[in-house]
């Protein structure tokens, strides 16, 4: 039987009346049709009220008008509060951020004079504290972008550099659906601590920060503030020397607003826990109690029967709507500039321009910060874009120039841990085409750990070496017993590359080890003291910024043409291609629980159904460090590149080693581009019905294995293992990636020979 969907009014925060109900063609949070909505009524006429809903009723209770193509139909007929109610959301995603940034401020070109430079680094290494050097933002009083030693960037940051006024901004933000759902997880993760006994503070953590860390409630919401409850331990971590830096009082979330927003929260407390409660009563009879269970496989089924049934709760789908409908007041306390919103009102895109400088970072301020102050107010969460333009120059006198053109690229850190370094995000990868420079920022202290390394392998093998450069961050406190001088200190930083790069020459091949050599060894700055005011920054660091500022302009001079091209057979290259895609396949059953890998460990259940539920959604390709992807990208371009390194012949002999390098690396860069689209195609698109299944449908006793099992087939069926047999999906793989290599060798005026299988 078909699902009878109805809608009631019903009292929100709003004033008068709303209406609420199931919509049968929007998807929620687990990507089954029936989000739960509720919109403003315009009235607080009960009659009136009535009447609205009604024919509402008559939209839901006839599958013919659930299309977009009946709108103009449903105009002619239905209230236009009804009409916006039912059919605003139904088409969403045609418009990409970046293209609405494009659209208000384009991003400069090699003509226009400018370089494009971009920051990549571990979390914490310095990037944005670099960042706001470069453009002279004062860590006080501009405090733009935000740092901080956790997980701040987690947006797209481009700033364009110039002597052109105003100042300039255009931010775009996450899609209404993309925020329901990252409240419904926060909503997940709280019921759930709730449900394990955990005291309140730990239930409105859950809440307020997202577990993947880039989506944290709190900005908007309020900060939880309880009681104080005399602990000692607290104090011990209180720094009782710092100077609290307290901002002007027109910024600050205090007084009324601030126990207006801490009783709100505590109110979400407690509705969470009510959730909590009659979930887990309505799962009990099959399921018994949770606290009474002790096999952990048990309790995980448990917890993920148990999050699937809160949707289907109506007080959860209720306390949901409050959080956005408090999320979307934040918009309207943005008295400056101007929004683009979607059908819904959601704004995708704010516009601004200024030319106080000062007045223009303030209302910025409230879409990137991350004061402690602002909480309650602030829209960073929801922001996956800032692009800005203006006179930036650094404050200290000696740097500034006028002349300067500089796009300087900044976004999420890489991460900390080998774990989460298997592979670099395609959200950084997809960008090294784009721009002239590629600026590693690594700590000084512990330079050239797992992230950076792989950002290097990256860099190398994409054919992009020659754009890389490394600023290490924190050389000021470098210390040793054996670090007395400043060579000595240089030495020991430079030790580092030499032992990341000694493990490249059999992995990589000589030729791009021997770039990334010449680029690191030409091409490292090392910084410090990036915290303080520019005037109080040691005259060697100054020099060295200046050195770096000038490497950033030179970046963008056109080079030598090249006029060789190398020739290729393909016989080797099946076999390379073969430990591709066993190489992508093998870590991720390990991580999959479906069989062992060395250093790869099983993911929890929650991970992969995550992953899962944004690759159904079509939010994203990863989650986390978890990238599949990336890890394809990673696979197919490594062997692909050290394959590369030998061709046959050339169409013109290179004159030296380096036109030899420089030619090969062209057919590295076209592959590549076309690798990441190959990539995601198969493993992605052609996959989408599959990626929907394995997150939607699987529940309950079985469903990790089920789920992890719906995942490995799609890794299968995208990469076919490759040998002397092989069935049709394996031989078209091999021919999709023949192509590609083809066609980038044969456009870099080369050519290819050999019998390849069809």
């Amino acid at each position: 039987m078909s699902k009878v969907y109805t809608a009631t009014k019903t009292r929100s925060r709003r004033p008068g009346w709303s209406v609420i109900f199931s919509h049968p063609r929007r998807s929620d949070a687990r990507g089954r049709l029936g989000l739960k909505v509720r919109r403003g009524l315009g009235t607080t006429d009960d009659t009136h009220a009535d009447q609205l809903v009604s024919q509402i009723n008559e939209l839901l209770a006839d599958q013919s008008w659930w299309s977009l193509d009946r709108r103009n139909d449903a105009e002619r007929q239905f209230d236009e509060i009804v009409v916006k109610a039912f059919f605003d959301g139904m088409e969403v995603g045609k418009v990409q951020p970046r293209e609405l940034r494009d659209e208000m401020i384009p991003l400069p070109k090699h003509d226009d004079g400018y370089a494009r430079v971009m920051l990549v680094g571990t979390t914490g290494a310095g990037k944005t504290t670099l960042l706001r050097q470069l453009i002279g933002s004062d860590h006080t009083r501009d405090r733009f972008p935000s740092t901080s030693t956790a997980k701040t960037t987690t947006a797209e940051i481009e700033i364009i550099t110039g002597d052109s006024q105003p100042f300039k901004a255009a931010i775009t933000f996450m899609t209404e659906h993309q925020v329901r759902c990252a409240v419904d997880e926060c909503l997940e993760e709280a019921c759930a601590s709730a449900i394990k006994g955990h005291d309140d503070e730990v239930v409105v953590r859950a809440l307020l920060e997202h577990t993947e860390q880039r989506f944290r409630l709190s900005y908007p919401l309020g900060s939880w503030k309880q009681e104080l409850r005399g602990d000692e331990m607290v104090s011990l971590f209180d720094d009782e020397d710092s100077d609290e830096e307290t901002l002007p009082d027109e910024e600050i979330v205090h007084g009324e607003e601030l126990e207006k927003n801490n009783k709100r929260l505590g109110e979400y407390v407690a509705l969470v826990r009510n959730v909590a409660r009659e979930v887990q009563d309505s799962i009990m009879p099959s399921w018994g109690q949770y606290q009474q269970i002790e096999n952990p496989a048990r309790r995980h089924e448990w917890i993920e029967t148990f999050t699937d049934a809160l949707y289907d709760n109506e007080t959860f789908s209720r306390v949901s709507l409050d959080i956005m409908d408090t999320i979307r007041s934040r918009f309207s306390l943005i008295s400056q500039g101007s929004f683009e919103c979607e059908a819904t009102g959601w704004p995708i895109l704010w516009y601004y321009e200024e030319n106080d400088r000062e007045v223009f970072l303030k209302q910025v301020r409230w879409f990137t910060g991350n004061h402690h102050q602002q909480l309650g107010r602030l829209l960073t969460p929801l922001v996956n874009g800032i692009r800005v333009c203006g006179p930036f120059q650094p404050d200290h006198v000696e740097l500034q120039d006028e002349t300067r053109r500089l796009v300087l690229l900044d976004g999420e850190g890489l991460g900390h841990s080998a774990k989460e370094a298997m592979s670099v995000s395609t959200r950084v990868t997809e960008r090294f085409r784009e721009v002239d420079m590629i600026l590693l920022v690594d700590n000084a202290q512990s330079p050239m750990q797992a992230a950076p390394i792989e950002l290097l392998r990256s860099v190398g093998t994409s054919g992009h070496g020659h754009k890389l450069g490394i600023a290490f961050t924190h050389f000021d406190q470098v210390r040793g017993d054996n670090l007395r001088t400043g060579t000595q200190k240089m030495n020991h930083v430079d030790a580092s590359i030499g032992n990341a790069l000694s493990s490249f020459r059999d992995s990589l091949g000589a030729s791009v080890t021997e770039i990334l050599e010449g680029q690191l060894g030409q091409y490292k700055f090392y910084l410090g003291g990036l915290d303080r005011p520019a005037q109080e920054i040691r005259r060697g660091f100054v020099n060295q910024i200046k050195s770096l500022l000038d490497t950033m302009m030179k970046s963008a001079e056109p080079s030598e043409p090249v006029e060789a091209a190398p020739n290729y057979n393909f016989l080797r290259l099946e076999l390379a291609l073969r430990d591709a895609a066993d190489g992508f396949k093998k870590p991720w059953e390990g991580r999959l629980g479906r069989g062992y890998h060395e250093g790869v460990k099983k993911e929890h259940w929650g991970r992969i159904k995550a992953l899962c539920r944004r690759i159904a959604n079509l939010w994203d390709n990863e989650y986390s460090e978890l990238r599949p992807v990336a890890d394809f990208v990673r696979q197919l371009q490594g062997s692909i590149s050290l394959w590369l390194e030998e061709p046959v012949g050339w169409t013109i002999e290179p004159e030296s080693e380096g036109e030899k390098m420089v030619a090969i690396d062209r057919v590295r860069q076209t592959i590549f581009a076309n690798i990441h689209e190959l990539a995601d195609a198969r493993l992605i698109r052609t996959h989408i019905s599959e990626w929907r299944t394995a997150f939607s449908g699987y529940s309950g006793k079985g469903s990790s294995v089920g789920r992890a099992n719906e995942v490995s087939s799609i890794y299968e069926s995208a990469a076919p293992s490759i040998g002397s047999v092989m069935d049709s999906h394996a031989g078209e793989f091999l021919a999709e990636v023949l192509q590609i290599v083809r066609d980038a060798v044969e456009d870099s005026g080369g050519s290819v020979s050999g019998i390849t299988r069809r």
